[in-house]
């Protein structure tokens, strides 16, 4: 069992581009905080992250930085730049045009492709909200997320067929690969995550049990047999690696598939009754119930983050 995988499937979880930035001579913008998280990608020069309480983060060409849900946070030309607000409508005329955004003056010596994931609100289970702090993952770290990086930048730079499905492919995949090169190499950051608890190799084992059967009755002595550890060797290490029981934990995702399931039924329904309102014989002389004409329209919101 995937467990990554399953839990980013049930989750909803899926990435889209916000925006290209290019900039050159002294810039800084602040973001506000957005419910998503935002993976910031430096294909050309140097970044500097700025979160509050935080001291600044330099994010190099190819190196990667993602920021947790809900954090307000600012990315500069330089360490003690002042940032300033973004400037909403000039991100959504550069989104709409499949444009770059441009920042500070020429010649260009930056440029930052900006990432945003979200997940269904309704599900629990905390992937990357548990994450206390931006991680940063560097170009020499991890070669294949530098190959992807240079992937998307070339995408972007010279649209042709099939761009989009191409570039919606690359976003999701490098979330995967970002992942996999901070576990691999940032321990020390990762106690009380989700993610960090993929490293303890019993937590993982008794999460792939939960996630692969999640209708059996399991308790921390059935699962504690199932991976070979005694009952208090499980409840040490899931609380130390979750912050929760193992108990706590299996509820809490069968509330996860529960939630997941009835929306799926609703939206069903929901395509039922659009289905029939279209075959009707007035359908082209009828605007139609509200909840079949609602569409989300790409577009920047603020500052670049859309879907």
């Amino acid at each position: 069992m995937d467990v990554l995988a399953e839990v980013l499937r049930v989750s909803g979880a899926r990435g889209a581009l916000g925006v290209v930035l290019k900039a050159g001579g002294t810039w800084g913008l602040w973001l506000d905080s957005y419910p998503g998280a935002a993976l910031h990608v430096v294909s050309r020069g140097t970044v500097w992250l700025h979160v509050t309480g935080e001291k600044p983060l330099q994010v190099q060409a190819g190196d990667a930085v993602l920021v947790s849900p809900g954090t307000a946070h600012g990315i500069a030309g330089g360490a003690g730049v002042t940032m300033g607000s973004c400037d909403r409508e000039a991100a959504a005329r550069a989104f709409g045009d499949g444009r770059a955004l441009r920042l500070g003056s020429a010649p260009v010596q930056t440029e930052v492709i900006v990432l945003h994931y979200e997940q269904d609100p309704e599900v629990r289970t905390p992937v990357l909200t548990s994450l206390a702090r931006p991680m940063h993952v560097t170009a020499r770290e991890k070669a294949q997320l530098r190959r992807s990086v240079e992937l998307l930048a070339a995408e972007l730079a010279q649209p042709q067929i099939g761009t989009t499905a191409a570039v919606n492919s690359i976003v999701d995949l490098l979330l995967v690969q970002f992942v996999r090169a901070w576990l691999a190499r940032h321990p020390q950051e990762q106690s009380g995550s989700w993610l960090g608890a993929m490293r303890d190799p019993v937590v993982r084992d008794a999460l792939a049990c939960v996630h692969a059967r999640p209708g059996r009755p399991w308790t921390t002595e059935t699962l504690a047999a199932a991976t070979s550890v005694s009952r208090a060797t499980l409840s040490r290490r899931f609380r130390s690696a979750l912050g929760q029981t193992p108990g706590a934990y299996v509820t809490q995702w069968r509330i996860d598939l529960a939630s997941v399931r009835s929306c799926r039924v609703s939206s069903a329904r929901r395509s039922a009754r659009c289905d029939a309102w279209a075959a009707s014989p007035s359908w082209p002389c009828r605007s139609g119930p509200a909840e079949c004409r609602t569409r989300r329209t790409p577009g920047p919101p603020d500052c670049g983050r859309s879907r």
